[in-house]
C-alpha cells in the first residue's frame, strides 16, 4: 500500500453542530466484538450486563447508515448518541484487517502452492508482535480519524523506527490509511494492522473525541483565536505558509472560500455520495501487476499472480465490493501486457503458466457478473467493459490460438431465449466470452430460487415424466440448464459467500444429471439394436465437461466434498433474506453442516459419495476431443487433477456400490458414455480414467474391472473409420467429421496412457492365464506404437520373472509375443532403439526356452534383418552363456548350433557384405558349412563386397590359418581398390600392405601376381616407396610365415616383378612433383624439399638412378624457373 504521509483532505464540509459520518454493512463470521455494552467499552467482566438499547440502535446505525442522512433527518442529535455512533463505526472484525494486510490468510493460499510460508514474516503477523510487545502508544481517536504512533524495535542492521499512523474509517471499514515508514505495497503495513487491532481489542483504552468541526463549535471567539495560535505556534515552520494564505482568503470578500457554506473537517468521515469500500490503493495494485508480468514468470511471478486472484476470490467471498476492483485493475494490465501484440505478431503461442492465469482471470469475470445481488447498473458496467476488451486484437482466445466456433452453449437455458444475439455469429471465443454471455444470466426464475432458498422445496405429487421436468420420481427439485452454466451457478454462489445455497444447487444439478443418465440408459437399450446396425447417432457432447473452461465437474466436487468434510462457512447463509442471515464462524461436521439439506440424499448416502458419482460420471461423460494443443492439454491436465483428488478417498461399501453402478452405465450407456458401445471417433480417450476404475474394482468385482479396462483399451483416432453397417467390428467407430484426420497434439500422452492401462492389467492378470490372452488380444489389436508394445513386453517380462517367485511361463510367452510383434512392426523403419530391442527379445526367447529360440531362428527373415540375426541372434544364441542358462545337453546344442548355421548361411546369401564374415564365424565348427559360407564370399566378391569388407574377411582367414584363401580375397579387393597420388593417408594403405606382406611371405610368384594389381590401383609415391622397401629386405616365401632367419637370395630390382614396382614408383613421385608444383604455396617449400629428398632416395634404388635423378631436377629448374625462391632451395640441396 503505497502509504502517503499527507492525510487524503475531507470529504464533506462541517458547518453547524453534529457531523457526517458513513458506516459499514453487517460484520460477517469471525469479528471481534469490540467495545461492551452501554457505557462500559469492553466489559472484560465474566458476567455482562445486557446491551443498552442506545447501544443496540448506535451500532446499526454505524453499521448501515451514512452519519449524513442521519444529521439531516434529525435537528439535533444528543452527544451521548454521537459518541455512540463513533464509536461504533471502527470495523470489529480482524478478519477484513488481516484480508487488507496480507496475501497469505490462515494458510489456504500457501498450502495450495506448494510452499511454505513464514507468517511471522506477513504484516498481519508482524502487526500483532508490534501490539503484543507494547510498541503503539499515543492512540487518539478524534470522530472518524484514528492516530497513533508505532514503534519498530531496533535491529542488528536498522535503528528504531517510529512511524506516525493515520486511519480514516467510514461504516465499519477502513476507508485511507497514512503511515510514515514509506511502505510500497498492496497492503497495509505491519504498522497499520497494529495500530488497527489496538482499536478493535482494546477500545476502552482509546481515548475517543467527537470530530473536530463539532469541538470547534462550541469554542467562543476568543477560544477560537487563542486555538488557531496555538496551533500555528507548535506547527510553524509546517503551517504558517498555508495559515497566511488561508487568512488572506478569508478576509477577501470575493474568494471561492467564502462562496461556501461551512469548512471542511477530516474527522467528520464521508459524504452520502462516496462508495463506501474499504481502503484499496489502485495505483499499487496496478504496479505491481505490471511488475509481475514484465517478469514473465520468473522470480516466482506466477505465484504472485495467482496470490492475488486468490485475494480476489477471498473478497468476494467476504461480499467486499473491492474484489471486482481489484480484477478490473488486474485485467487492465494484464490486457495493456506488450508481449500479446509480440506473441500475436510472430505467430508464438504464450506459456502454459501464462495461459492458465488468463483462465482463472476469465472464470473470475465470470463469478463477478453472475453475483446474485449484483445491481443492474453495475452489471452493464461490467459488460461494458467486458465487450471493450473483448473487442481488442490480442486479447487471448478461450482455447489457447485456436478459434472455436462453437455456438452460444452458454445461454442454452429456459430463461436464455433472449440471450445474446451476436456471440453466436463472433468468430472467435475469448476469454471474456463467457463472462460476456452470462450477463443476460439473472436469477428471477422461482423455480431456481425455491431450489436455493428452501429445504423443503419437494413435491411428492409431481408426475410429470417428461424430460425437462422440474421434479424427478421421488419428488425432489431437478434443474435443466446447460451443465456449465448451471455449474458456474454454484461457483458464483459459493464465491460470493453463500455456500449453503450453493449446495442446494449442486444437488439439484447432480440429481437431474443421474436422472438424465437413467433415460439415456433406458433409450438406448430400446434402440440398441438399430444404432448399432446403422453405426450412427446424435452428437449429444459437444462440450465436454472435463477440461471445460468452466470446469464443472470440479466445481459441483469441490463443492460437496468441502460440505462433506466441514470445510465451508457456514455463515453466510440467507441468500434473499438479508435481514435474517445469522453470524456464525464455527466449522461444523458433515452430519450437522446444513442438516436440512440433507433431505435430497438417498438414505445412508453423504456428500463425499455424490461428490464420487458426479466426478465418475463427468470423467466417464463420451466428448469430443476440442480443436487445439492448449485445449487439449487442458482436458488431459483436468482429467487427471479430478483423479487425483479422487485417489485421495478411502473407498468403503457404500462408495464401492456407486463403482459398480456407474462402471455398468459406462458400459452400457452407448453413445452417451465414453465406454459405450458406439464410440466416435474423435472421442476422447478413456485409457486414464478405466486404469482409476480398473484399480478401485479389481479387490471386488474382477470380471467388472476387466471388462471397463478392456473396453477402455480402445483408440479409434488411429483406426480408418469403420463404414456403415460393418458389423464385423465388435465396437463401431463414427467419424463426426469423416473427412478430416483430427490434429491431436497430445497424443503422444494419450499413447503412454493408453499403454499405462495395457500394462496394469498385466501386472494384475499375472497367473490367469484366461485373462493374459485377453489382455494380450487387446493390446496387439488396439496398441499400434512400437515403442509402447514394447514397453509392455519389457513390462511383462519383469512381472514374469520377479526375483522372489518362479517364472511365470504364461505371461513371458505373452512378453515374446509382444516383442515379436515390435520385431515385425520395426523391421522395415527406422528406429533407434532397434539393436536395444533384438537384444532383449533374445533375452526373453532364452527364458522361454530352447524351442522358442528355435522358433526365431527358423522365422528370422519375418522379425530380423541379415545383419541382426547373425551378429546379435545368432552370435548370442550359440554362446556359453545361453547354454548355461538353457542346461542343455550335447544334442540340443548341436540342433540350436545346426539352426544358427543355417540362419547365418540364408543371412550371407540375403546380405554377403554385411553378414559374410559374421557367417564364416558361426560355420567355423562345422566344414561344409564353412566351405559353403567361403564360396559365398567369392561369388560376391566380383559384384557387390567392397575393398574394406573383402580386406577383413581375407584378414579373418589369415588369422584362421588359411592364407592362400586369404590372399585370393586379398587379389579381389585390390582389385576394387583406387589410391590417388595425394591420398597418402587413406585408411586402406594399411590393408595394401598388409597385402603386399601376405603376398611376399607365399612366395614369388603370389608377390609377382599381386604386384600388377598394386601398380594398377595405387598412384600415391609414398605408399609405392614404402610396399617396394619392404620387399626388398627380406626373401620372398621365408620370414612372415616361419620367423626363421633369411637364408636366400633378396629380389633383384632389375628384373620383374620389382622392376616393374621400382618404375611405378618412380613414376609417381614425377607425377606428384609436377602436381603439387602446380599449386605450391611458399610455406609448403620446406616440405616440398623433403619430398623430393625421399623421392631421391627411390632413384638411387634404381642401376641408373642417379642420372635419372639429375636430369629430373634440371627439368624442374627449367620448367619452373619462374618459382626463384623454391629453385634456390632446390639448387642449394640437390645442386
Amino acid at each position: 500500500m503505497a502509504e502517503r504521509v499527507q492525510q487524503p483532505p475531507a470529504k464533506r464540509l462541517c458547518c453547524r453542530p453534529g457531523y457526517s459520518t458513513t458506516c459499514r454493512q453487517g460484520q460477517r463470521a469471525g469479528g471481534t466484538v469490540c467495545g461492551g455494552s452501554g457505557s462500559g467499552q469492553g466489559g472484560s467482566s465474566k458476567t455482562q450486563s445486557p446491551e443498552s438499547l442506545l447501544d443496540i440502535a448506535a451500532r446499526k446505525v454505524a453499521e448501515k447508515w451514512p452519519f449524513q442522512r442521519v444529521e439531516e433527518r434529525f435537528e439535533r442529535i444528543p452527544e451521548p448518541v454521537q459518541r455512540r455512533i463513533v464509536y461504533w463505526s471502527f470495523p470489529r472484525s480482524e478478519r477484513e484487517i488481516c484480508m487488507y494486510s496480507s496475501f497469505n490468510t490462515g494458510g489456504e493460499e500457501s498450502a495450495s502452492s506448494g510452499e511454505s510460508v513464514d507468517e511471522t514474516r506477513l504484516p498481519f503477523r508482524r502487526g500483532i508482535a508490534l501490539l503484543e510487545s507494547g510498541c503503539v502508544d499515543n492512540v487518539l481517536q478524534v470522530g472518524f480519524h484514528l492516530s497513533g504512533t508505532v514503534t519498530e524495535p531496533a535491529t542488528s542492521s536498522e535503528p528504531e523506527m517510529v512511524c506516525s499512523v493515520a486511519i480514516s474509517f467510514d461504516r465499519c471499514k477502513i476507508t485511507s490509511v497514512t503511515c510514515g515508514c514509506g511502505n510500497k505495497d498492496i497492503f497495509y503495513c505491519a504498522h497499520v494492522v497494529a495500530l488497527s487491532l489496538y482499536r478493535v481489542r482494546r477500545p476502552e483504552q482509546v481515548k475517543l473525541h467527537l470530530p473536530i468541526s463539532e469541538t470547534l463549535f462550541q469554542m467562543n471567539r476568543d477560544q477560537l483565536q487563542k486555538f488557531v495560535q496555538y496551533l500555528i505556534t507548535v506547527h510553524h515552520t509546517e503551517v504558517l505558509p498555508t495559515a497566511q494564505k488561508l487568512a488572506d482568503e478569508i478576509l477577501s470578500q470575493n474568494s471561492e472560500i467564502n462562496q461556501v457554506h461551512g469548512a471542511p473537517d477530516p474527522t467528520a468521515g464521508a459524504s452520502v455520495d462516496d462508495e463506501n469500500c474499504w481502503h484499496l490503493d489502485e495505483e499499487q495494485v496496478q504496479e505491481q501487476v505490471k511488475l509481475f508480468l514484465s517478469q514473465g514468470g520468473y522470480h516466482g511471478s506466477g505465484k504472485q499472480l495467482n496470490l492475488l486472484f486468490s485475494k480476489v476470490r477471498e473478497m468476494l467471498k467476504m461480499r467486499d465490493s473491492n474484489g471486482a476492483r481489484m480484477l478490473t485493475l488486474i485485467t487492465e494490465q494484464f490486457m495493456a501486457d506488450p508481449r500479446l501484440a509480440l506473441w500475436r505478431q510472430q505467430g508464438t503461442t504464450m506459456t502454459d503458466k501464462y495461459r492458465q492465469l488468463w483462465d482463472e482471470l476469465g472464470a473470475l469475470w465470470m463469478c463477478i457478473v453472475l453475483n446474485p445481488h449484483c445491481k443492474t447498473e453495475q452489471k452493464a458496467a461490467w459488460l461494458r467493459q467486458l465487450k471493450k476488451w473483448n473487442s481488442v486484437d490480442v486479447c487471448p482466445l478461450e482455447d489457447g490460438n485456436h478459434g472455436n466456433e462453437l455456438p452460444n452453449l452458454t445461454n442454452a437455458l429456459p430463461q436464455g431465449a433472449h440471450g445474446n444475439q451476436d456471440s453466436g455469429t463472433r468468430p472467435h471465443r475469448t476469454v471474456f466470452t463467457r463472462a460476456i454471455e452470462a450477463c443476460d444470466l439473472h436469477w428471477q426464475d422461482s423455480h431456481l430460487q425455491h431450489i436455493i432458498n428452501d429445504d423443503l422445496y419437494t413435491n411428492y405429487c409431481y408426475h410429470d415424466n417428461t424430460e425437462n421436468s422440474l421434479f424427478d420420481s421421488r419428488g425432489w427439485p431437478l434443474w435443466h440448464e446447460h451443465v456449465p452454466t448451471a455449474c458456474a451457478r454454484v461457483d458464483a454462489l459459493r464465491s460470493h459467500g453463500y455456500p449453503r445455497e450453493a449446495l442446494r444447487l449442486a444437488i439439484a444439478i447432480v440429481n437431474t444429471l443421474r436422472r438424465q443418465q437413467q433415460k439415456q440408459l433406458e433409450l438406448f437399450r430400446n434402440h440398441k439394436k438399430d444404432l448399432l446396425h446403422k453405426g450412427v447417432t446424435s452428437i449429444t457432447n459437444l462440450e465436454g465437461w472435463v477440461g471445460h473452461p468452466l470446469d464443472p465437474i470440479g466445481t459441483l466436487f469441490s463443492t460437496l466434498m468441502e460440505t462433506g468434510r466441514g470445510d465451508e462457512d457456514g455463515s453466510q447463509g440467507g441468500f434473499l433474506d438479508f435481514s435474517a442471515s445469522t453470524m456464525s464462524s464455527s466449522k461444523h461436521s458433515e452430519l450437522h453442516l446444513f442438516p436440512s439439506t440433507r433431505r435430497f440424499l438417498e438414505e445412508g448416502e453423504s456428500y463425499l459419495a455424490l461428490a464420487v458419482e458426479t466426478a465418475l460420471m463427468g470423467l466417464g461423460q463420451q466428448r469430443i476431443m476440442p480443436d487445439g494443443l492448449y485445449a487439449q492439454e487442458k482436458v488431459c491436465h483436468n482429467e487427471e487433477h479430478l483423479i487425483a483428488k479422487l485417489q485421495e478417498v478411502d473407498l468403503d461399501d457404500t462408495l464401492v456400490k456407486i463403482f459398480r453402478k456407474q462402471a455398468v452405465f459406462l458400459l452400457e450407456g452407448g453413445p452417451y458414455s465414453g465406454l459405450g458401445e458406439l464410440i466416435y471417433r474423435e472421442s476422447v480417450p478413456m485409457h486414464t480414467f478405466a486404469k482409476y476404475l480398473f484399480t478401485c474394482l479389481l479387490p471386488h468385482d474382477a470380471e467388472l474391472a476387466y471388462k471397463i479396462a478392456l473396453r477402455a483399451m480402445r483408440l479409434p483416432v488411429l483406426e480408418s473409420t469403420a463404414p456403415s453397417g460393418d458389423m464385423s467390428r465388435p465396437h463401431h467407430i463414427v467419424s463426426v467429421v469423416p473427412n478430416r484426420y483430427p490434429r491431436w497434439f497430445t497424443l503422444s500422452h494419450i499413447e503412454s496412457q493408453q499403454c499405462e492401462l495395457a500394462s496394469t492389467m498385466l501386472t494384475a492378470a499375472k497367473g490367469d492365464a484366461r485373462r493374459l490372452e485377453t489382455v494380450l488380444e487387446s493390446i496387439q489389436k488396439n496398441i499400434h506404437s512400437s515403442s509402447h508394445i514394447f514397453k509392455l513386453a519389457q513390462d511383462a517380462f519383469k512381472i514374469a520373472t520377479l526375483m522372489d517367485s518362479l517364472p511365470d511361463i504364461t505371461l513371458l510367452k505373452v512378453s515374446l509375443e509382444l516383442g515379436l510383434q515390435v520385431m515385425r512392426m520395426t523391421l522395415s523403419t527406422l528406429n533407434w532403439r532397434r539393436r536395444e530391442m533384438v537384444r532383449w527379445l533374445v533375452t526373453c526367447a532364452t527364458e522361454v526356452g530352447v524351442y522358442a529360440l528355435d522358433s526365431i531362428m527358423q522365422s528370422w527373415f519375418t522379425l530380423f534383418t541379415p545383419t541382426e540375426a547373425t551378429s546379435i541372434v545368432a552370435t548370442t544364441v550359440m554362446s556359453n552363456s545361453t547354454i548355461v542358462r538353457l542346461h542343455l545337453d550335447c544334442h540340443q546344442q548341436e540342433n540350436l548350433a545346426s539352426s544358427a548355421r543355417t540362419l547365418a548361411l540364408q543371412c550371407a546369401m540375403k546380405d554377403p557384405q554385411n553378414c559374410a564374415l559374421s557367417a564364416l564365424t558361426l560355420c567355423e565348427k562345422d566344414h561344409i558349412a564353412f566351405e559353403t559360407a567361403y564360396q559365398i564370399v567369392l561369388d560376391a566378391a566380383t559384384t557387390g563386397m567392397s575393398y574394406t569388407q573383402l580386406f577383413t574377411i581375407a584378414r579373418y582367414m589369415e588369422h584362421r590359418g588359411y592364407p592362400m584363401r586369404a590372399y585370393k580375397l586379398a587379389t579381389l579387393a585390390m582389385a576394387h581398390l583406387n589410391l590417388s597420388y595425394n591420398q597418402d593417408t587413406h585408411p586402406a594403405i594399411n590393408d595394401v600392405l598388409w597385402a603386399c606382406a601376405l603376398s611376399h611371405s607365399l612366395g614369388k610368384n603370389e608377390l609377382a601376381a599381386i604386384i600388377p594389381l598394386v601398380v594398377k590401383s595405387v598412384k600415391c609415391a609414398t605408399v609405392l616407396s614404402d610396399i617396394l622397401r619392404r620387399c626388398t629386405l627380406t626373401t620372398p616365401g621365408m620370414v612372415a610365415l616361419h620367423s626363421r632367419r633369411n637364408s636366400g637370395k633378396l629380389m633383384s630390382l632389375d628384373k620383374a616383378p620389382l622392376r616393374q614396382l621400382l618404375d611405378a614408383t618412380i613414376g609417381a613421385y614425377i607425377n606428384t612433383t609436377h602436381s603439387r608444383l602446380t599449386h605450391i604455396s611458399p610455406r609448403h617449400y620446406s616440405e616440398f624439399i623433403e619430398f623430393l629428398s625421399k623421392a631421391r632416395e627411390t632413384f638411387l634404388m634404381a642401376h641408373d638412378g642417379h642420372i635419372q635423378f639429375t636430369q629430373f631436377i634440371d627439368n624442374l629448374k627449367q620448367i619452373y624457373k619462374g618459382k626463384k625462391k623454391l629453385m634456390m632451395l632446390v639448387r642449394e640441396r640437390f645442386g
